[in-house]
């Protein structure tokens, strides 16, 4: 992949991996586990990617976690907290608009350069 197209697509993929990472935390999930959510609606992220941005999630006080030890292995457990889905779903709605925004001109890309 050329390093410049590589830069810009982890710029874009940093802001729409903290919804999709808020978007799965209606529910207590572990780190292993949100990583197989992600993946199964073919969201591919880094166990290395996706920690920090757990921490720095709950540093903001979008998420609370807890630990399960209950189990051979103990866990943490994150979820958005209200704070987090009030967060949440202005971001979801601003990707709506933006999305739409963007595909309008993407679409458009190309049609009306003759009028320049």
């Amino acid at each position: 992949m050329d390093p410049l197209l590589d830069t810009f697509t982890t710029e874009l993929r940093r802001g729409t991996l903290t919804l999709a990472v808020l978007s799965q935390l209606k529910i207590p999930q572990y780190g292993y586990s949100l990583v197989q959510r992600l993946e199964e609606a073919g969201v591919t992220i880094e166990q290395s990617t996706l920690y920090p941005l757990l921490r720095r999630l709950e540093k903001q006080e979008l998420l609370t976690s807890s630990w399960d030890t209950t189990e051979s292995r103990p866990r943490k457990y994150y979820v958005i907290n209200e704070y987090g889905s009030e967060l949440y779903e202005q971001l979801k709605n601003e990707w709506k608009t933006m999305t739409l925004e963007l595909k309008t001109l993407l679409e458009r890309d190309g049609d009306d350069h003759e009028s320049d």
